[in-house]
């Protein structure tokens, strides 16, 4: 389906791959938190990072990482 909406709308298409790394890098930088678990042999945590990778804290759970993404009006993505 989303290649169908791109395929629609060619500017989109047009702009997205022409964005350079840096600009890819930083794309939703402002809006979008990744959470990723992180395991230890003795337990897990959550690293929020930046859409630009970095990590911003880490914290022992998973549904407070989100809770601080929210307060920072980032969108939280759990990845794996």
């Amino acid at each position: 389906m989303p290649d169908k909406i791109l395929a629609q709308q060619p500017a989109v298409r047009d702009v997205l791959k022409a964005l350079s790394t840096s600009d890819f890098r930083n794309f939703g930088l402002r809006q979008i938190a990744y959470i990723r678990p992180v395991k230890t042999e003795e337990n897990t945590y959550y690293q929020i990072c930046g859409a630009d990778g970095e990590e911003l804290i880490s914290v022992e759970s998973l549904a407070l990482a989100k809770v601080l993404a929210r307060q920072e009006d980032l969108e939280p993505v759990v990845v794996q």
